[in-house]
């Protein structure tokens, strides 16, 4: 499914890693199926194995790339990190195809760059139509990275109540609380910098990355304003921005490269939503696990997918394409802030509130499943006219490497079916009208509104077959880099006894001989056994996947 105008402007920011691109778009939009890398040749190698992202509002690569039929190549004239760079553009004299004479093509500005420990991102406006584009490096004119950890990275404004919520890195405020709003107040203009040129407003909530602040009329106004009928937003050389400001004996407003983005207009005459049941992930480099996820998941009943892609480098985009676009109502929205899951799942629990009566959060080797004789409609509808009910809460069993030493062929349903005796923790299907405005979570769960409550399925009724611990080639690049924010990677030595951690491993990547027969107290095949009976092609014996 092709992105919206909106979520186009929201996808200008991606990854990019060693010299592969990632694009933005949903399934089969042309910023999917545009995707091209090539690998940096010689010295460059260096400079490009430090760009941990990079995005140009549709397909970005690096190193040698084409152009209608052209070739170009980046112009590279300093090293990275210096204090400045400039640009993103061709040769001075590409060939353009068919041209018969030499064309001089467009260069894109750079708009933003971010610095945080080896790692690097670049902000642009969109590229000019029609054409790829490839980093160059200048020393004029400049644009200083800005630091990642203490930065507002993305804001969306929201027009039930009149109110922006921001998100912000560096406020450190404790997980899962409510911090002291009073203290903070949002600051809106085109320079923050000039004090007499921007507009403030109150704090109504602060928790976690999750600012919500008061929209100013004239913050409103300029949206309007600035936004055509079709949701695309103006082309200003220096766009609205909207920070955070510490009041107090050292006031200080965090930088910002965030421009306010505007929510799907609220409706409130509209009885009911166009999609029961949508599902909100984050992933970075589970595109080999993709395909069988959407199909199983489509099929018991999720008809909407808002695929966060954290920095992913395994082409996930061509998985994407290979799925039929009619039957699989995918976006794939580009989410390259780093440690940043909870804050992600807010993002896209307001992105889906329109449309969605019903949103799942779950990871991708996380796979609902109904023991009984119940299904997922039917479950959705036991609730669906209870408004005093947010959240349906549901088991995880956590199933271990069955055995096995090698990627199962037929899919992670049918490959493994040994699993820890008693549940680990649970996920959460929400309302997303009933989430609390500080839209607090802490991944598995949010916090509600007052006087909603949520409820505890059964587990012979629904549960999650969690697929955690699998074959070592797999678990291993899983737990090496983890998106949730307050979850350590699995080399940091900190908090060593989480059960988000890899139990009894410690912090070395050295797979443990016993590794296949771990985690193995129940034999369960319930999964495997309804997948082979209900996604079995009679004809072929073939899985769909």
């Amino acid at each position: 499914m092709a992105q919206s105008a909106k979520e186009r402007k929201l996808s200008r920011l991606g990854s990019c890693k060693g010299g592969a691109a990632a694009g933005g778009g949903g399934l089969g939009s042309p910023a999917a199926r545009g995707h091209r890398s090539a690998a940096a040749a010689g010295p460059q190698r260096r400079l490009f194995a430090a760009l941990f992202a990079f995005l140009c509002a549709g397909v970005v690569v690096l190193g040698g790339v084409h152009v209608i039929g052209a070739s170009f190549r980046p112009v590279l004239r300093t090293a990275w990190p210096s204090g400045t760079l400039n640009a993103i553009s061709t040769d001075a004299r590409a060939r353009q195809a068919g041209g018969g004479a030499d064309t001089v093509l467009p260069s894109v500005q750079i708009r933003h760059a971010l610095w945080s420990n080896g790692s690097s991102l670049v902000h642009c406006p969109a590229e000019p139509s029609g054409v790829d584009v490839s980093l160059s490096l200048s020393l004029s004119p400049p644009v200083t990275p800005v630091q990642w950890d203490r930065l507002v990275y993305t804001a969306l404004v929201d027009s039930r109540d009149n109110s922006t919520i921001v998100f912000a890195k560096g406020m450190n405020l404790r997980p899962g609380r409510l911090g002291v709003a009073s203290r903070y107040q949002c600051v809106f203009g085109r320079d923050l910098s000039k004090p007499k040129h921007v507009l403030t407003s109150p704090v109504i909530s602060a928790a976690q990355e999750i600012f919500r602040c008061v929209t100013p009329v004239r913050i409103r106004r300029y949206l309007r304003m600035s936004t055509d009928a079709n949701g695309n937003g103006g082309n200003d050389d220096k766009p609205m921005l909207v920070s955070i400001r510490t009041k107090g004996m050292r006031d200080s407003t965090l930088p910002s490269i965030a421009e306010p983005e505007p929510l799907p207009r609220y409706n409130r005459h509209r009885r009911q939503k166009v999609h029961s049941m949508c599902v909100c992930t984050m992933l970075r480099n589970q595109a080999r696990f993709l395909r069988e996820w959407i199909i199983y998941h489509t099929r018991i009943g999720v008809e909407r997918w808002f695929i966060y892609d954290n920095n992913s480098d395994d082409d996930i985009e061509q998985v994407l394409n290979s799925m039929d676009p009619s039957r699989y109502n995918v976006t794939r929205h580009l989410w390259p802030w780093m440690k940043s899951q909870e804050a992600g799942f807010a993002h896209c629990a307001l992105r889906a509130r329109e449309s969605c009566e019903w949103v799942g959060f779950i990871d991708v080797d996380e796979f609902l499943h109904f023991p009984g004789n119940q299904t997922l409609p039917d479950i959705l509808r036991n609730y669906s006219d209870r408004p005093q009910i947010g959240e349906l809460r549901t088991a995880c069993h956590s199933f271990g490497p069955s055995g096995r030493t090698k990627i199962p062929k037929k899919g992670v349903t049918t490959g493994y079916t040994c699993r820890l005796a008693a549940p680990e923790r649970h996920k959460s299907i929400v309302r997303p009208d009933t989430l609390n405005p500080s839209l607090i979570n802490v991944v598995h769960h949010f916090h509600l509104k007052e006087g909603v409550r949520y409820v505890n399925i059964g587990q012979g009724v629904m549960l999650i077959n969690h697929y955690k611990y699998q074959v070592w080639e797999v678990f291993k690049d899983k737990f090496s880099g983890r998106v949730a924010t307050y979850v350590a990677d699995w080399q940091d030595e900190e908090n060593v006894g989480s059960r988000d951690r890899a139990p009894g491993l410690g912090t070395k990547p050295v797979e443990p001989e016993d590794w296949p027969h771990r985690f193995c107290e129940v034999y369960d095949t319930g999964l495997k056994d309804f997948v082979h009976k209900t996604f079995t092609d009679p004809d072929t014996g073939h899985l769909p996947w």
